[in-house]
């Protein structure tokens, strides 16, 4: 089967028309292509579908780095100036059909990093050649494809999955007994690795934490529940966290706390909400500030000399015990470099956003950060409500985002706007906006 490419879409795919009127969506396919068709999904309305030939290639294609590409990157196939074209077309078209949002001229942010930019990684195993994988799943499917290195990664990531594997291979660990691998690291190359096994195995030798190696915790983790969730530690060596050094401001975060994958960029977005909420002065010492889904406060804290004081709230409980020890180090920092006499400004709650909706209040400035599922009703209901003098809303799904931005701007202006391009190589976007009380 053949088909003619008319554009990209919202999550990455092209977009083809069937003679039959039904809709394609094709991986591994760019606007203006000709190419033929492996169905992954046969629907009623719609096929999902990858190409496995291209007949008439676009000339923004290029080669792409890895054989495993579409697991994990599949915008690799085109240059990084039309990637950047292409995720501002989407977010324009996505804000003007799902919040009714003319978002004009809207600027891409990205730092031209187009791969090793990654601090995380998550993976799977798989066997493969007698040995065990590093793997990750294959677009559509259940299935594994095997892989070495993912170029998307830092390099100390990679070096430290690759020591992990050669260890789980000596030791002859069975496919059966593992489960997940999670390596992150900081911007100073520091590696904090988590292995999850389904079976509650012992070993005499451990891998060595050397170089930037700096912890590694084996977890037991059931069959039944979700992938690098643990229900026991058979063992942990050196550190349980990394630190981040934003704005001057270190930031502790563990295995399990959200953190920004693509620190440099995210340094990019601290800027213009220090630049337009809190002004080109940041002297808005009088302003207090309601951080929902904060995580350990890598949006609040880093700016905390630029408010009176802050409120965290996030449900997640590792991110709240590094969010604690966060803020005793800020005000401390802030003690002595801006004289500061009281203590305790700052505080953080344990619990989910759409729990704690009273905190919300009209004098208020309300950062939020939530994952793809967006704003709970509850606390856009809230907002709208009791109307708080500025909202920041930094999403990284942006069909949810131009949703809630739709509702909010019966009562709020949108003051800023801007997309970051934080996943290089990815069609994910993320989206910035201040909106200011009319």
């Amino acid at each position: 089967m053949k088909v003619n490419i008319e554009k990209l879409v919202f999550g990455g795919q092209g977009l083809g028309r069937l003679d039959d009127g039904r809709v394609c969506f094709v991986w591994n396919a760019l606007p203006g292509e000709e190419v033929e068709l492996e169905i992954l999904k046969n629907k009623k309305t719609h096929l999902e579908a990858v190409a496995t030939r291209i007949i008439k290639p676009s000339p923004e294609r290029i080669e792409p780095k890895e054989s495993h590409f579409l697991s994990c990157s599949p915008w690799q196939i085109m240059n990084f100036e039309a990637e950047n074209k292409w995720k501002r077309e989407i977010a324009v078209e996505t804000y003007k059909k799902l919040g009714g949002i003319d978002a004009g001229d809207l600027e891409i942010v990205s730092d031209e990093k187009e791969y090793g930019y990654r601090n995380k990684m998550e993976y799977s195993f798989v066997e493969f050649g007698r040995k065990i994988s590093l793997g990750f799943h294959i677009r559509e499917s259940r299935r594994y494809i095997p892989i070495t290195v993912c170029e998307l990664a830092r390099p100390e990531i990679n070096e430290v999955a690759l020591q992990l594997l050669e260890w789980i291979n000596q030791n002859q660990i069975p496919i059966r007994s593992l489960k997940t691998m999670i390596v992150r690291c900081n911007q100073k190359g520091e590696v904090l690795a988590g292995l999850f096994l389904k079976d509650r195995l012992q070993f005499e030798h451990y891998p060595e934490l050397k170089n930037n190696f700096v912890g590694l915790t084996v977890f037991y983790s059931t069959h039944k529940s979700p992938a690098s969730v643990p229900t026991d530690i058979l063992y942990q060596a050196g550190l349980d966290y990394l630190e981040e050094d934003l704005f001057g401001i270190k930031l502790k975060y563990g295995l399990f706390s959200f953190f920004q994958i693509n620190v440099p960029v995210f340094e990019r977005v601290l800027g213009d909400i220090e630049k337009f909420a809190f002004g080109d002065e940041g002297t808005g010492r009088d302003l207090s500030v309601l951080d929902f889904y904060s995580g350990v406060g890598s949006i609040s804290l880093p700016l905390a000399g630029k408010f009176k004081d802050c409120v965290l709230v996030d449900n997640n409980e590792e991110a709240i015990g590094f969010a604690k020890e966060n803020i005793e180090a800020v005000e401390r920092d802030l003690t002595l470099s801006l004289s500061y006499k009281e203590r305790g400004r700052n505080t953080v709650i344990c619990v989910a956003a759409e729990k704690m909706i009273e905190l919300i209040a009209s004098d208020k400035v309300v950062i939020v950060d939530p994952p793809r599922a967006g704003l709970d009703k509850r606390v856009v209901e809230r907002i709208l409500a009791i109307k708080p003098k500025q909202v920041i809303y930094l999403s990284c799904n942006l069909s949810t985002h131009a949703r809630d931005l739709g509702i909010l701007k019966e009562l709020y202006d949108i003051k800023f706007m801007k997309l970051y391009n934080f996943f290089p190589r990815t069609a994910h976007i993320e989206g910035l906006a201040v909106l200011i009380r009319r």
